[in-house]
C-alpha cells in the first residue's frame, strides 16, 4: 500500500493530508523505497550534481528572542561579533578562489546592518564576480527593504517559516513575533522575484506528525525554489534547553518526501543534519538532497555563531577543506560541482 502511495506521489506530485500522514506515521516501513524514488527524481532533474553555497555568517547579534535559538537577544553568554562590510566582501573573494559561485549572507536580525550597508556589499560582490549568485538570509524586513536589496543585485532569499501551524508558531516565538508577519515577508519576497527558500525544524518542541503532514501541503502551496529543513537541536542557554533533539531518520525521510512533492526544488543537506549524525549530510544526499553550504566565515568567528549546541564548524565544514567534502559526497554516487546551481525550470 505504501509503495502505491509513493508511486502516485511521484506521478502526481501531491497527496492529501491523510495520505501524507499515513506515510509519516509508517515511515519505518516505506523509508528505503521513498528515498530510492527521491534520488531517481533528483537525478532526472539535476543529474547527480550537488551544488555548494559559500555561507558567510556576518553577525550573531539579533533583536529577537526565539525560544530555540542560541543567538537570541537575551542570551547573555553569547560572545557577540559582527563582520565589517569589507570583511564580508573579502570572504566572498576568498570563496570565489575556492570555486564557489553562490554566496549566502546569513546573520541574526542585527539593526546595525542597514539597507545601505547591504546594498554596498551586494554591489561590490556582483562587480567583482558577475557570474555569481547572492543569497540573503537576513530575517524579517519591510517590503521596501527587500525591494532595495533585490534591485541591488540579490538573487535569492532564505526565510524559514519554522512551522506552518499558527498555534505552534506561538509556542516557538515570543509574542512580539507573529506568524502573519512571517507569511507577509514570504509573500513579499515572492512578489519581488527572488528565488525563495523556506523551511522548518524537524522535531521541534510541540511538533506533531499532523504538523509535518500539513507542512507538505504548505510547501506545495507556496512552491518555493528551495526548502531548508534540519533537526531541532537544543541550545543550553535557551528556554528549550531540556527538550530532546530531532533526529536524522525523520529528517531524511522528510527530505525524500519533499523531493517527490517538489521535484525541481533545491534541497540542502544542512549543517544541523551533519551535527546530529556524523554521516548526516551523506544520508541527506541519499534521500534526494542536492545542496551543501560549507562555511566561508573567518575561522575566528565560526564557533560564535551557535544557533544550537555542538555545531560542526571545523574540518569538512570549513570551506577550505572542500576537497574532503568532495570525497565524502562521491561515495554517495554524486559529485560536487562549482556552478551557481540555479533552480531548474524544467523537469
Amino acid at each position: 500500500m505504501y509503495k502505491e502511495l509513493i508511486d502516485r506521489l511521484e506521478k502526481e506530485q501531491t497527496l492529501d493530508f491523510e495520505e501524507y500522514l499515513l506515510l509519516i506515521e509508517h515511515r519505518d516501513e516505506c523509508s528505503q523505497y521513498l528515498k530510492e524514488k527521491a534520488c531517481e527524481v533528483r537525478n532526472n532533474v539535476y543529474g547527480r550534481r550537488v551544488f555548494i553555497r559559500g555561507l558567510i555568517e556576518f553577525s550573531n547579534y539579533c533583536k529577537n528572542n526565539c525560544y530555540y535559538c542560541g543567538i537570541r537577544a537575551e542570551n547573555k553568554n553569547a560572545e557577540r561579533y559582527r563582520l565589517t562590510a569589507d570583511e564580508i566582501i573579502s570572504c566572498a573573494d576568498d570563496g570565489y578562489k575556492l570555486g564557489f559561485r553562490t554566496f549566502v549572507l546569513q546573520g541574526g536580525e542585527d539593526p546595525h546592518f542597514t539597507d545601505d550597508i547591504f546594498c554596498r556589499v551586494i554591489n561590490e560582490i556582483k562587480q567583482n564576480h558577475p557570474d555569481c549568485a547572492i543569497t540573503l538570509s537576513l530575517g524579517e524586513r519591510s517590503y521596501d527593504s527587500y525591494k532595495r536589496l533585490r534591485e541591488a543585485g540579490a538573487d535569492r532569499y532564505l526565510l524559514r517559516h519554522e512551522t506552518c501551524n499558527k498555534s505552534h508558531y506561538k509556542k516557538l516565538h515570543p509574542e512580539q513575533m507573529s506568524y502573519s508577519n512571517r507569511l507577509r515577508c514570504i509573500n513579499d519576497l515572492k512578489s519581488l522575484g527572488y528565488q525563495l527558500g523556506i523551511g522548518f525544524m524537524v522535531g521541534s518542541p510541540y511538533q506533531t506528525d499532523e504538523d509535518l503532514a500539513n507542512e507538505m501541503l504548505f510547501l506545495k502551496k507556496i512552491n518555493p525554489h528551495m526548502v531548508g529543513i534540519g533537526p531541532f537541536i537544543p541550545h543550553k542557554d535557551t528556554p528549550f534547553k531540556d527538550f530532546e533533539s530531532g533526529n536524522a531518520e525523520l529528517t531524511t525521510f522528510l527530505l525524500a518526501l519533499i523531493r517527490l512533492t517538489l521535484p525541481r526544488v533545491l534541497l540542502p543537506a544542512t549543517t544541523a543534519l551533519g551535527t546530529i549524525d556524523p554521516l548526516g549530510r551523506e544520508k541527506g544526499i541519499n534521500a534526494g538532497a542536492n545542496v551543501l553550504m560549507p562555511n566561508l566565515s573567518p575561522v575566528g568567528v565560526r564557533k560564535k555563531y551557535l544557533l544550537y549546541d555542538g555545531k560542526i564548524c571545523t574540518g569538512e565544514e570549513a570551506a577550505q577543506c572542500i576537497a574532503c567534502l568532495k570525497n565524502r559526497i562521491e561515495k554517495t554516487g554524486c559529485r560536487i560541482v562549482t556552478d551557481r546551481g540555479d533552480y531548474s525550470e524544467e523537469i
